[in-house]
């Protein structure tokens, strides 16, 4: 049973940076990398990045040049880093591990909360 674990989120001043963590465990030797999504209160889900197996990460707009995911196999764990923050980045912070080759067995962390103060 793979059960990721996010954690690292806080309530810093904007400009401030922080590291969010997704414990997964053992990755499996043909996944397809993790995602990570945020919601504000109030608003719907939304996509931050996704990062394949072989560390190579894409962003949302609003993200990028900012935020900055990887991953560590050998600990099995996804990380994002978060740099300049802005209010706007505040919300609920979830990781999705995806564990097979066709990319559809999602396995969804419980939320880290951030929080960006002005």
């Amino acid at each position: 049973q793979i059960q990721p674990v996010a954690s690292g989120g806080d309530s810093v001043q904007a400009g401030g940076s922080l590291r969010l963590s997704c414990t997964v465990g053992e990755f499996t030797s043909d996944d397809c990398g993790a995602t990570w999504y945020r919601q504000a209160a109030g608003k719907q889900r939304e996509w931050v990045s996704h990062i394949n197996s072989h560390g190579r990460a894409v962003y949302t707009e609003s993200v990028k040049s900012r935020f900055f995911a990887s991953l560590d196999r050998a600990k099995g764990t996804v990380y994002l880093q978060m740099n300049s923050l802005k209010p706007e980045d505040t919300g609920l912070y979830f990781c999705a591990y995806i564990s097979n080759s066709e990319c559809t067995n999602e396995h969804w962390s419980q939320g880290t909360q951030v929080t960006v103060t002005s």
